[in-house]
């Protein structure tokens, strides 16, 4: 889990004043070409490691435990289980993957089933997603103080600053032997570096960071 992702999940929590805030790493990434190659267990880890020293932020196995691919609207329907309503749960994503939302699993009907809070990712601007998604356009608020009353669920647009890094450009340090310090929280730098979970480019191998991690106060 990079710095990107702990930002964008500090925004969403601070402008909702959202209770908690559980990481979700994903078993099976829809939306991916490759397939992590760490382990379940490695990346439960890195997640766990990351989220630690921070006060409300826990990780969960939602996911990872769940067999098949991580369908976000698969995750909500095991919360709903656990007895938590659509409008107690606030799904952050950024807003590069929100841009693909028609081709997420059960759309539109994934979107009734919490509330979305969508993030600025560099060079993403949430904001922007009103003209990108007209259909969409009704739905979207900025967050107010607070979380919303009601049943109904809201699209949240959260165009606060977050750290412009990538998984793609850490593994590609990785490989090149450079340093990824900032990027990452240092206890997660030192576990990857202490497990091995990079190679060479003449090994033939990669590094599988955290997916964009599925964060709830609670992408496809």
């Amino acid at each position: 889990m990079h710095a990107g992702h702990l930002e964008a999940a500090l925004a969403a929590r601070r402008l909702l004043a959202l209770d908690r805030v559980l990481v979700m790493p994903t078993r099976v990434p829809p939306h991916r070409p490759t397939q992590p190659v760490a382990s379940r267990y490695h990346r439960f880890a890195m997640a766990a490691l990351a989220v630690l020293p921070i006060d409300g932020f826990e990780v969960s196995d939602v996911e990872l435990s769940a067999p098949g691919t991580s369908y976000t609207s698969d995750t909500l329907t095991r919360l709903h289980a656990r007895g938590l309503a659509p409008s107690q749960i606030f799904f952050i994503t950024g807003a590069d993957a929100f841009a693909e939302i028609a081709t997420w699993h059960r759309y539109p009907g994934v979107l009734d089933m919490a509330h979305f809070v969508v993030v600025s990712r560099p060079p993403h601007d949430a904001v922007a997603l009103e003209a990108g998604l007209p259909a969409l356009a009704d739905r979207m608020q900025k967050p107010a103080a607070g979380a919303p009353s009601g049943s109904a669920t809201v699209i949240f647009l959260v165009n606060a600053p977050t750290p412009d890094v990538s998984s793609t450009e850490i593994r590609r340090r990785l490989r090149a032997g450079g340093s990824i310090s900032g990027l990452v929280p240092e206890a997660v730098e030192t576990y990857i570096r202490k497990h091995r979970l990079y190679s060479a480019p003449s090994d033939g191998g990669t590094l599988s960071l955290l997916p964009a991690a599925d964060q709830l106060h609670g992408q496809d």
